[in-house]
């Protein structure tokens, strides 16, 4: 079973994916730093994707609070690449899609919205 080490303050634990997924299970809030490390392990191949999914199917059964959620999105998005538009003296938008099909609509959505004067990166 996979591991996941958390860092409190000055010092660290580990704990196991398993006992993540029980806590959940058992209807426990799960702090931001668990469910940071569940996200990077998960992300770096520490916790199996059979782990991942009864973690997401006791989230699903039990829910999440309004924090784990926010926690969540934002351990989301820290585990991947960002693009940096700082250096942008327009507004920037982004119009991102989970695909799928039929989805025409960024298409035609990102043109128009560079020819108001939008960054679409």
């Amino acid at each position: 079973s996979g591991s996941v080490e958390l860092s409190a303050g000055m010092g660290s634990i580990e704990l196991s994916a398993v006992e993540l997924i029980e806590k959940k299970r058992d209807g426990h809030a799960l702090s931001r730093d668990e469910i940071r490390a569940f996200v990077q392990g998960f992300d770096g191949g520490r916790i199996p994707d059979y782990q991942a999914s009864a973690w997401l199917m006791a989230v699903y059964i039990r829910g999440m609070t309004e924090a784990e959620t926010g926690h969540l999105r934002q351990a989301i998005t820290e585990s991947g690449a960002t693009f940096d538009c700082s250096f942008q003296t327009r507004p920037v938008v982004d119009k991102h899609s989970t695909g799928g099909v039929g989805d025409k609509v960024s298409l035609a959505l990102a043109p128009l919205a560079a020819s108001l004067g939008l960054c679409v990166p």
